[in-house]
């Protein structure tokens, strides 16, 4: 692995101004490439150079738990990855997931990278050379209590939003995929006939009324980056996870854990309490980065695996997550099946079909 550190600034400067010039370099050379493939005629040494162009991506966040496990299913479908860090302590944990084996071995790089989340040309500096962006999106409350506070939710807008305008100025990104959030769909009013499904907006006032921090910074992040994709021209997916679940995730990914959970009486009551295995959703963000290659304009996808309907259900994610049921379940609060709000994922499942089967309606 790679280490880009903060001390060594006169050689990042120099090794900037290299980049910039193999970027123009590279603009002339893709446009000559261009009219050999119009004409038929691409030569095999750049066919070659271009398809190891279209493996070089970019992680945000990729120590993170979904992070971690979108790089290790990269590297197995062969792509160069290129991890974005903003501290010293990230770059520690990535050492010590490379030494421990959680971090696949590879004969594909992994780079890490220094860059400022609150920087556009920082990140524009980190992702040149990549031709898609995955944006993870991930936060900790730094007092450790709340879980994730108001201004956190401020902060993921717009760090989101930088993300996503040094997408749209960095000549070699194509693709962005951006890690939202199913809480950034369901908090609306809703009856028993509305159907859920990636054309459903969360109500803004709804998240303020009732303190759902987590669901107001996703919801406001994912359109942010939708309003800087559509007005910038580059092509953008988003992945709305129900909670994500996996071996040892309330150590791994605690503060979004009791984040998602907060409102999860009501989530549980209309049967839109869902979750996702990590190890799924990380081959779901490689699917649909690979769809983007085949589309016009991006797309927007609800993942889950599971749709909690009894307490038995929300018991076991509870011991599983450390949250008291007693304190989050009201009595005889169970759902009932042929009343409650239906989620769809038959999208993103469409897309899946040949990789894995799974249920497009709960």
């Amino acid at each position: 692995m790679g280490i880009v550190c903060p001390d060594e600034t006169k050689r990042i400067e120099i090794e900037e101004f290299r980049r910039m010039l193999l970027a123009n370099a590279a603009v002339h050379r893709t446009k000559a490439a261009d009219e050999f493939q119009n004409r038929g005629q691409l030569p095999s040494a750049v066919q070659q150079n271009r398809e190891l162009e279209e493996k070089q991506v970019c992680v945000t966040s990729g120590v993170s738990f979904v992070g971690i496990a979108i790089v290790n299913q990269l590297l197995l479908r062969g792509y160069s990855v290129r991890v974005i860090v903003e501290k010293q302590e990230d770059l520690e944990k990535l050492r010590e997931m490379e030494i421990s084996g959680e971090m696949r071995q590879s004969t594909k790089t992994v780079e890490a990278v220094m860059a400022r989340l609150n920087d556009v040309e920082s990140l524009s500096q980190a992702f040149n050379g990549c031709r898609g962006v995955f944006h993870t999106a991930a936060f900790v409350d730094p007092a450790g209590l709340s879980g994730y506070t108001k201004s956190m939710a401020e902060i993921e807008v717009l760090v989101t939003k930088n993300v996503t305008q040094a997408c749209a100025i960095t000549p070699s990104v194509r693709n962005c995929v951006l890690t939202s959030s199913l809480l950034a769909c369901v908090w609306k009013d809703i009856n028993s006939s509305t159907t859920i499904d990636q054309d459903c907006w969360s109500d803004e006032s709804i998240c303020i009324n009732k303190k759902l921090w987590y669901a107001l910074g996703k919801l406001k992040a994912e359109r942010a980056a939708w309003n800087v994709a559509k007005e910038s021209g580059f092509k953008l997916a988003s992945i709305c996870p129900g909670l994500v679940t996996g071996s040892d995730f309330i150590s791994r990914n605690s503060t979004p854990t009791i984040a998602y959970l907060k409102g999860a009486q009501e989530m549980f009551r209309n049967g839109l309490l869902a979750t996702v295995d990590v190890n799924t959703l990380a081959v779901q963000h490689v699917l649909v980065f690979e769809e983007m290659k085949n589309t016009t304009c991006g797309s927007r996808y609800i993942s889950f695996d599971q749709v909690i309907r009894s307490e038995e259900e929300f018991e076991k994610l509870a011991r599983e997550t450390g949250v008291d049921p007693t304190r989050t379940i009201l009595p005889n609060s169970t759902t009932n099946s042929s009343n409650s709000i239906k989620l769809s994922n038959a999208k993103l499942c469409r897309l899946m079909s040949t990789v894995h089967r799974c249920s497009t309606e709960f």
